[in-house]
């Protein structure tokens, strides 16, 4: 699978790529995920670092089971319940991805399934053919 990132002037500050071309491999949709409560089932709620770290631990799960990791996302929707943590969920991907960001879009929204929802992200990842 072949991979390549258009890079944008100021798209990397915001951790994502303006497009992400593939060719080959096998795409993987990714329902939302969600992180309002830890892998022991502790209530996350009202915290929105903490929710945005563990949705990405359960993207990252989901990949491996499909035999990928998060390097091969190539784009994602992240839902947020308030625009002002933006710029927190940013800053968070960038920590967690590092480095060649997926393309991206983050839609603020009136509310979620539950109640204690502060973020949902839905992906597509291409992972090389086996």
């Amino acid at each position: 699978m072949d991979k390549s990132l258009i890079k944008g002037s100021w798209q990397e500050d915001f951790s994502f790529s303006p497009a992400v071309v593939t060719r080959g491999g096998r795409t993987v949709w990714l329902a939302g995920h969600t992180g309002q409560k830890d892998e022991d089932g502790r209530s996350l709620a009202g915290d929105f670092e903490a929710q945005t770290r563990q949705t990405f631990r359960n993207i990252e799960r989901t990949l491996a089971a499909a035999g990928g990791t998060l390097a091969d996302l190539v784009s994602m929707t992240v839902f947020l319940i308030d625009a002002r943590h933006s710029r927190a969920m940013t800053d968070l991907r960038k920590d967690i991805l590092k480095r060649d960001f997926p393309a991206s879009a983050a839609i603020t929204v009136a509310g979620f399934a539950h109640p204690d929802m502060m973020i949902e992200i839905q992906a597509v990842a291409v992972l090389p053919d086996r």
